[in-house]
């Protein structure tokens, strides 16, 4: 008896005109795809889009300048419920999560953490110290960095959630420069009127 026929191999290649309508864009476009949070070996919770840093915040603050982009620390500690929900419901919301990766720059730092850290001035410091200096005491807490007269300071600060349109629109406001002009209450009240 006769080995049966084998039947050839067919040569299959996968183009963007031989897949079903729409799968393409999803192939192509890994910018649409989400991001997730991570919980480290730290017990802190981070988003994959973070900017991983040297912890050099001069550098940090120079490069998402570069890109055109704002610069921000956000500060957290381990068991922090808080924490947890920014990143697994607040930043689980693509509109949130899309403006503020797009927009920008994101260090994260422990506020009980031993990691070294030069900050803006040159000193280095302990993510610890660096928290006693700038007064951040609750997490999560976001600080929002600008320029000054040519140097780089504290424009804005987030502590704690707010329900998520102020939270967001707390970026914005940053985002648009508008703490040079009005705090934070008067510009959201001067976004709501007709």
């Amino acid at each position: 008896m006769s080995a049966p026929a084998m039947e050839p191999i067919m040569d299959v290649r996968l183009t963007r005109r031989s897949l079903p309508l729409g799968a393409g864009a999803l192939l192509l476009a890994p910018a649409l795809a989400r991001a997730a949070p991570r919980l480290g070996d730290d017990g802190l919770y981070v988003q994959d889009w973070y900017v991983e840093s040297f912890l050099d915040l001069r550098e940090d603050e120079e490069a998402a300048k570069a890109k055109g982009k704002g610069f921000a620390l956000q500060w957290s500690q381990r068991g922090c419920p808080l924490c947890k929900r920014l990143h697994t419901e607040y930043f689980a919301d693509p509109a949130i999560e899309a403006y503020v990766r797009d927009h920008f720059d994101v260090v994260h730092i422990d506020i009980y953490g031993s990691r070294e850290v030069t900050g803006f001035d040159g000193a280095v410091l302990t993510e610890k110290a660096l928290a006693g200096a700038y007064a951040v005491r609750a997490t999560p807490t976001f600080q929002f960095f600008g320029r000054r007269n040519g140097q780089v300071a504290e424009v804005a600060r987030l502590p704690g959630l707010l329900p998520k349109p102020e939270f967001l629109a707390m970026f914005r406001y940053v985002e648009a420069g508008a703490y040079e002009s009005t705090g934070f209450e008067a510009w959201m009240a001067a976004q709501k009127a007709p």
